[in-house]
């Protein structure tokens, strides 16, 4: 098995690792390029404060046939596994010794697409919920911000990058993805989680 090199973040309250090369280039530029034919995207309405927001950004969820999700008040129905995806799910359990029935797949067009601040904190993902971030496509900065002290902290996830959140990161944690004027390129981001059955 390859080893790779991490940095762990420097957070209160959370277990955050970033592996800045965790593919090689043109292994990242392959799946890149798979998952926009290899994937079936929608752009979803989720519920904030009593209204229907369209999301901005498009997204398809894949996972087992059990792995239900509800995010925001929209409850997703997993689509089969790609063939990309089932690789690149092995390469997440091998690296965190961890598995993964489900992902959430992002396709962030431009830089006017983005991720409001959130936890990844549903019931169905266990009380400490390990998550494993897939970066591919143009580098996009993410932030996290500590829901008490307000402690923030930022990182560049880049082209092939590997962010895995566990232990008690969900419970004192929001993170985002905010929008740029910059012209940039476009970007998917893979989430890869446990959902369980009972909770």
């Amino acid at each position: 098995m390859q080893l790779f090199d991490s940095v762990p973040l420097e957070m209160d309250d959370a277990n955050v690792e970033y592996f800045p090369n965790w593919l090689g280039l043109s292994q990242a530029d392959a799946f890149l390029t798979r998952l926009k034919t290899e994937l079936t995207w929608s752009q979803d309405y989720i519920r904030i404060y009593g209204r229907d927001v369209k999301i901005p950004r498009l997204q398809s969820w894949v996972g087992d046939p059990d792995s239900t999700y509800t995010y925001s008040g929209l409850p997703m129905q997993p689509l089969p596994w790609s063939t990309s995806l089932s690789t690149i799910r092995t390469l997440c359990e091998q690296t965190t010794h961890n598995t993964f029935n489900s992902v959430l797949a992002n396709w962030y067009r431009d830089g006017q697409d983005s991720m409001g601040m959130h936890s990844d904190d549903e019931p169905e993902l266990g009380r400490e919920p390990t998550i494993a971030s897939v970066t591919l496509g143009y580098p996009r900065k993410f932030i996290f911000k500590h829901k008490q002290t307000g402690q923030k902290v930022d990182v560049e996830l880049e082209h092939g990058s590997l962010l895995v959140m566990c232990g008690s990161t969900q419970q004192f944690w929001q993170h985002g993805i905010n929008k740029t004027k910059r012209q940039i390129d476009d970007r998917i981001n893979l989430t890869f989680r446990h959902i369980f059955k009972d909770y």
